[in-house]
């Protein structure tokens, strides 16, 4: 079963400061709006975080206008704090529990580096230096990420059971919201030859025929040929297209996907811009969807629900066993008590050339599909 939004906070941490006795006069402060037991979260935390959930509501929402993006930019922001003080929980809990995940990090940056077609982890290291963050910072982000995922799967995902009955008693109440057209879930697996010399392009034709007949005789996994080896955008989300009418679809990619059942591919075809390999991951007959085809939504939607209360009062938990300061003038939606704090010297500040620690996750920048 799939984990929530829970499984992907905003990776942000606060640096250590230098103690308030190394302060002396003329020593830039930094202004501390929350203590959480011994870690902080700083005033710039936060701006970088809220740059980056603008940033995140804009990517999201490309054809929304200015003011659409402020007003989702503010109903998100007032819960920034709350979110960051939660993630620091959630992290300082995985370490005392003696989570260890060394093993999945070195799995993550090679799936990073298969991801961005790069040769070597040196290589690696390099281009994420060159998008200007700290390559010691980027791996010690995405630890701490792997350890609030691993906490969260088994303090809180592994207690939700959604019980057969319930999904049962759910669709037979939205009876009316699996009546549908005819449709297709697709996945793709991508292979460019934009900008490639006409030498080439035998040889690439040959690679998605190649990633074909692995996946069909070898029994490979579509999903993860498309993460590392599709040059799409869509590599990142297992090639995974979305859900199609045939109206939404060229006629002649419609005649081919529609002839298919789930799971079947299209044959390698030919577009402007490379090769093309086409995967049915469900299809819907039109009219009223059976149970069995749409139980699988109905189980994500049904633990979606259940996992946010579940994962509050989890929170709610952490926090009573730990030590939660906010300076007054800042909002904790959470409703910690805001009490005086005192600023402490600044950490020298690093090269202007790499971003704060309170960068999210974003790795390398997004490449349009077929880049």
């Amino acid at each position: 079963m799939k984990l929530t939004k829970w499984l992907i906070f905003p990776v942000i941490f606060a640096g250590m400061c230098v103690p308030a006795g190394a302060q002396t006069k003329g020593t830039v402060l930094e202004e501390i709006v929350a203590r959480v037991n011994n870690d902080i979260i700083t005033r710039e935390d936060l701006e970088h975080a809220r740059a980056a959930l603008e940033g995140e509501v804009r990517d999201s929402c490309a054809n929304c206008s200015e003011d659409k993006i402020r007003t989702l930019v503010a109903q998100k922001d007032k819960d920034l704090l709350r979110d960051l003080i939660d993630q620091s929980l959630l992290t300082q809990r995985a370490k005392d529990d003696g989570i260890n995940v060394d093993t999945e990090l070195i799995k993550r940056l090679d799936a990073i580096r298969q991801q961005n077609k790069l040769p070597t982890m040196e290589a690696l290291e390099a281009e994420v230096t060159k998008s200007g963050q700290d390559y010691e910072d980027f791996k010690s982000q995405l630890r701490d990420q792997l350890l609030t995922q691993d906490l969260i799967r088994k303090e809180v995902g592994s207690k939700i059971i959604v019980a057969h009955e319930d999904e049962l008693k759910y669709y037979n109440e939205h009876k009316t919201d699996f009546v549908r057209p005819e449709t297709v879930v697709l996945r793709e697996i991508f292979v460019s030859t934009e900008g490639k010399p006409e030498a080439d392009i035998p040889a690439l034709k040959k690679k998605a025929e190649t990633l074909r007949d692995r996946i069909l005789n070898n029994g490979e996994d579509f999903g993860e040929m498309a993460k590392h080896y599709s040059d799409s955008s869509t590599a990142q989300q297992s090639g995974e297209l979305g859900t199609f009418q045939r109206s939404q679809l060229d006629p002649k990619i419609a005649d081919k996907v529609f002839a298919l059942n789930r799971n079947q591919m299209t044959d390698v075809f030919e577009t402007k811009t490379g090769f093309e390999i086409l995967q049915v991951q469900e299809r819907y007959q039109a009219g009223d969807q059976p149970f069995d085809k749409v139980q699988p939504e109905i189980e994500n939607k049904l633990y979606e629900a259940a996992m946010e209360p579940a994962m509050r009062e989890y929170l709610k938990t952490l926090r009573e066993d730990s030590y939660v300061q906010i300076k007054p003038g800042y909002v904790d939606t959470a409703a910690v008590k805001a009490e005086p704090i005192e600023e402490v010297a600044a950490t020298p500040e690093k090269d202007d050339s790499k971003t704060s620690k309170s960068k999210r996750m974003g790795i390398f920048p997004k490449k349009k599909s077929g880049s």
